[in-house]
């Protein structure tokens, strides 16, 4: 049914502004980028100064270079131990499946920053896996802080990224090859390799381009764990930049950004081509398909469940079980003992310094208002893409990935640029009405695919009815779709909330005087060192992400990346 004029009118004025919120903070980068001062001041001219430089800076191809060896790292660590995670908990009857299903998606809810912090306390120059070896064995045969170390812990954290995306495609394979395989004698990790991994290959591959999306957009375990040691990597770089010779270098920081854009471009417009077109490489049609798990036996079973067990010992409990100890001692260090060091006082400094505990309430805040006011903008983008396959639906597509192209830093670094430029923007810049419009572009592509999968199930026989009996698209929209999908926008609302709690580099350059978050005052802490404050913070997010991911289970939300 071809739509009437109000809703054509409606899919262009939404397509508008969304286009206005995106490409705005982009093309004030890029015109930043051909100045040779700071945007706003009247001396700065074109020129093509920024571009000399930072293409002639040997610091930049060595950030560069740590940033391609890192996004390389992430996908051959996380793609196979994500692929063997998911084939355990989908194809096999391995044990504890259900709580294990939900276990093994923690780390990709954690803050990057949380995490890094975690590693340091435990496996760090001086956490306590690492005093232990030395106590032990006389030395630790590790360096967290290294490219190495980046690269080993930016990979465990996105295991999770990649389980999505593989136990999805996996739990809709039919098992008769695996059975067959199984009956003339193959093992099941040649059953895993020959068979199960070839028909799950567009998710592998899907999950390989997010990877390496992400592994260009990664600041907080980077700077946590490579500024100590001088190692930089492109989002890192950029942050260097904005004191390299004591004045604001917006220009040289724009260029840096253009670049990147430019890098990761090809990415997420291949990263589109393999959702659009995902349906080419579907298993199965029309019923559902016969499954029938296979069996491990009591050997198999050790071996799955230690595999299983390993991985969430690294990579959830050394991280976490870190935070939690930091923040509950007063001392730390070699020949100390922790158990006689309790104490409770760094969450008091939360409550007692002001910019701290503005810091815990806005996080609060932006999360859980913040979340619904982002879930209602993303419903009326998604209903003004719904049905539509025309132009103006690729077209919209590509608005919505567009900001995946940047790192949430450089979106907050746009923004901040955004409300110092547009003269009626200019009051709201210290307010969380910055954070907020900043926070909705970075959530935008996740936010919307959320809700695009709850519209996608409604039968379009209900909306013509509706229409039939003289409905307009407004009414159907309000009377039909938006009832139906009201437990979707529940579960949505709980999802975003977890999102905007675990940011932390979009605050970085929006952080002032009263819209301070945790995440971005976890990074101005670092620069100071005071880590009994960032301990105390990181166990604050993790227990608000813990509510929050309680919550969104409870509200019947799905987990989709």
């Amino acid at each position: 049914m071809p739509l009437p004029g109000n809703a054509r009118a409606f899919r262009v004025t939404v397509i508008s502004l969304l286009g206005l919120c995106v490409l705005a903070p982009i093309l004030l980068i890029f015109y930043q980028s051909f100045l040779d001062g700071p945007f706003f001041t009247p001396a700065s001219k074109l020129s093509l100064e920024a571009y000399r430089y930072i293409l002639t800076d040997a610091m930049f191809y060595d950030a560069l270079w740590n940033t391609v060896i890192m996004a390389a790292g992430m996908v051959i660590i996380a793609v196979p131990l994500g692929a063997g995670l998911a084939f355990l908990l989908t194809r096999t009857d391995v044990r504890f499946r259900k709580t294990l299903e939900v276990v093994v998606l923690v780390p990709m809810f954690i803050s990057a920053i949380v995490l890094a912090f975690g590693y340091t306390v435990s496996v760090g120059p001086s956490g306590f896996i690492t005093m232990l070896s030395r106590h032990i064995f006389g030395a630790a045969p590790w360096t967290l802080y290294s490219l190495t170390g980046i690269v080993i812990v930016t990979g465990l954290a996105h295991v999770p990224h990649v389980y999505l995306y593989v136990a999805a495609a996996m739990r809709n394979l039919p098992s008769d090859l695996e059975e067959a395989a199984r009956s003339v004698g193959a093992p099941i990790w040649r059953v895993f390799l020959d068979v199960t991994m070839p028909m799950v290959l567009p998710a592998l591959i899907f999950a390989t381009a997010l990877n390496l999306l992400v592994g260009f957009e990664m600041f907080g375990v980077p700077y946590v764990l490579g500024d100590p040691s001088g190692i930089v990597v492109l989002t890192t770089y950029v942050y260097k930049l904005t004191t390299l010779f004591g004045v604001p270098t917006y220009q040289l920081m724009a260029v840096v950004v253009v670049l990147l854009v430019l890098l990761t471009l090809p990415l997420v417009w291949y990263q589109r081509r393999l959702l659009r077109h995902g349906r080419r490489y579907a298993a199965l049609g029309g019923k559902g398909p016969r499954t029938q798990v296979m069996r491990l036996g009591r050997t198999g079973q050790i071996i799955a469940l230690s595999f299983v067990g390993l991985w969430l010992l690294v990579s959830v409990m050394l991280p976490i079980g870190g935070i939690v100890l930091r923040a509950f001692v007063d001392a730390w260090g070699q020949g100390v003992n922790p158990l006689e060091h309790l104490t409770v006082k760094h969450f008091g400094n939360l409550i007692e310094v002001p910019s701290l505990f503005r810091g815990i309430v806005n996080t609060v805040i932006l999360s859980v208002v913040g979340g619904a006011a982002a879930v209602a903008i993303y419903l009326v983008i998604g209903l003004a893409g719904h049905r539509n396959q025309g132009f103006s639906n690729t077209l919209l597509d590509y608005m919505v990935l567009l900001p995946r192209a940047m790192p949430s830093l450089i979106v907050g670094l746009a923004f901040f640029w955004l409300f110092l430029f547009v003269p009626l923007l200019v009051p709201l810049r210290a307010t969380l009405i910055s954070l907020f419009a900043a926070y909705v572009i970075v959530g935008l592509s996740y936010g919307l695919r959320l809700l695009q999968g709850t519209l996608i199930q409604i039968g379009p026989d209900l909306e013509e009815a509706a229409r039939t009996t003289g409905a307009s698209i407004g009414q159907t929209w309000r009377d039909v779709v938006i009832p139906i999908v009201r437990p979707g926008l529940v579960g949505a609302w709980a999802l975003i909330m977890i999102v905007f709690l675990r940011d932390y580099a979009t605050g970085i350059y929006l952080m002032s005087a009263g819209t301070e978050v945790i995440g971005s005052l976890m990074v101005a802490q670092l620069q100071s060192g005071a880590m009994d404050t960032i301990a105390a913070l990181a166990f604050v997010s993790i227990l608000l992400t813990g509510v929050g991911l309680g919550l969104a289970f409870r509200l019947g939300a799905k987990i989709h990346d």
